[in-house]
């Protein structure tokens, strides 16, 4: 799909049927229209689906197969035309935030394991230089 553009994508579709209709003499299949798109046959389906919903098209099932035909057109003025926010799209963003949220938690208790590590050993080595320089003081 070019778009996601559901609206622009409903008048390409209404379209390819119109024309695989005139050039074929016959009413087309999702694969008919499909092929004269280059759409994939699941974003075909999909638009398909869509329009249907709508009362746009109308599939009918006979002895030659699976045929779509236009009930109303001017039913695609109702498809909001917006792009459409993929949904898909903002829980990876969503993702990406908790995970750079989360590395820099990470990182936050890193540093801080780093500064306790840090004086744990400066304690232990203040310590035993205190116990070097009792056992070298004289008595």
């Amino acid at each position: 799909m070019n778009t996601e553009n559901l609206y622009t994508n409903a008048h390409i579709f209404v379209a390819g049927i119109r024309v695989c209709e005139n050039r074929d003499r016959a009413q087309p299949s999702i694969e008919n229209v499909c092929q004269l798109l280059d759409f994939s046959l699941e974003q075909g389906n999909f638009i398909c689906k869509k329009l249907i919903d709508f009362g746009v098209i109308e599939m009918v099932e006979g002895a030659f197969g699976t045929r779509l035909f236009i009930k109303d057109h001017l039913k695609i003025e109702e498809i909001p035309n917006e792009a459409e926010a993929s949904n898909l799209e903002e829980e990876v963003k969503k993702f990406q935030d908790s995970k750079k949220e989360f590395t820099q938690k990470i990182e936050s208790i890193q540093a801080a394991q780093a500064e306790k590590k840090k004086n744990l050993f400066a304690d232990v080595e203040k310590k035993f230089k205190e116990q070097i320089e009792k056992k070298q003081t004289p008595k």
